[in-house]
């Protein structure tokens, strides 16, 4: 599956650094994934909500460990773009820290 859109929002936290919303084919779009750094390293979380015993349970994702891999490289590919970006321009002074990625056919 294609992605066709990747809406990447930087955020000044600590462990979350960015909302990412993506969009496959054009067609079906996916939000709420969150960039988080990790003792390990940057990581890519799915969207998930609280569940009755208090515990987070995702509501979108990959199936296969094949496509979690590309969606993930391709994702954090685009963040480092973005950050990278962000350090060389000088600030707009308006704080959106909002970048959207359409991915070339």
């Amino acid at each position: 599956m294609r992605i066709t859109e990747i809406n990447i929002k930087l955020r000044e936290e600590p462990k979350l650094k960015a909302f990412v919303n993506v969009t496959f084919e054009n067609v079906f779009s996916v939000k709420g994934l969150k960039i988080i750094q990790s003792k390990k390293g940057l990581l890519l979380c799915m969207p998930s909500r609280k569940v009755e015993d208090g515990s987070q349970r995702d509501i979108a994702h990959p199936i296969s460990k094949e496509f979690r891999d590309q969606l993930e490289g391709e994702i954090l590919a685009e963040y480092a773009r973005v950050v990278r970006r962000r350090e060389l321009e000088p600030d707009s002074g308006n704080g959106e820290l909002e970048e959207i990625v359409f991915i070339e056919e």
